[in-house]
């Protein structure tokens, strides 16, 4: 369902007229497979990582990779207000246990996160690196496979259309 709605989207004339109006290269929005897949795993590889300004990171990555920007930016959003202690306090306790270091009791307090951060830095990382792979080799599997699963239920929906 969403596949079908991304294509529509897709070719809304009212969408190909702001692309053409804001001078957006037509593949930064292509709702393909590839693009769509390298959207997502851009994004959820940046929303692990503990840093202000994770859409602006994904727009460097433009120049560089061809993927779907507003998925990927959408994707950026895993990690909000809400959802960033608890991400980044699992980080940190895994990167601690994976490099065999007792982890500090944390305080959620700024002078504590000062006072701190020079111990808690590389648990914390190493931790973001783990889950930034894992998590973006994952959605690029799981998104690969409902991309094709919905193809296929399709395909065998509407087999006069092919």
């Amino acid at each position: 369902m969403i596949r079908k709605t991304l294509k529509k989207t897709t070719k809304s004339e009212k969408l190909k007229a702001f692309i053409k109006k804001a001078k957006i290269p037509r593949e930064f929005l292509a709702a393909n497979r590839k693009m769509i897949t390298r959207g997502v795993v851009l994004g959820i590889f940046i929303a692990f990582i503990p840093m202000p300004m994770q859409m602006a990171a994904v727009l460097l990555f433009m120049p560089l990779f061809r993927f779907n920007v507003p998925i990927a930016l959408a994707m950026c959003w895993l990690s909000n207000p809400i959802t960033m202690p608890p991400m980044y306090y699992i980080e940190y306790e895994l990167g601690s246990f994976l490099l065999g270091i007792s982890p500090q009791p944390v305080e959620l307090t700024l002078e504590w996160f000062s006072n701190n951060m020079d111990a808690i830095f590389i648990p914390l990382y190493f931790g973001t690196l783990v889950f930034s792979v894992v998590g973006s080799i994952s959605s690029y599997f799981i998104v690969t496979y409902f991309w094709k699963v919905s193809a296929c239920r399709d395909k065998k929906k509407h087999p006069k259309h092919r």
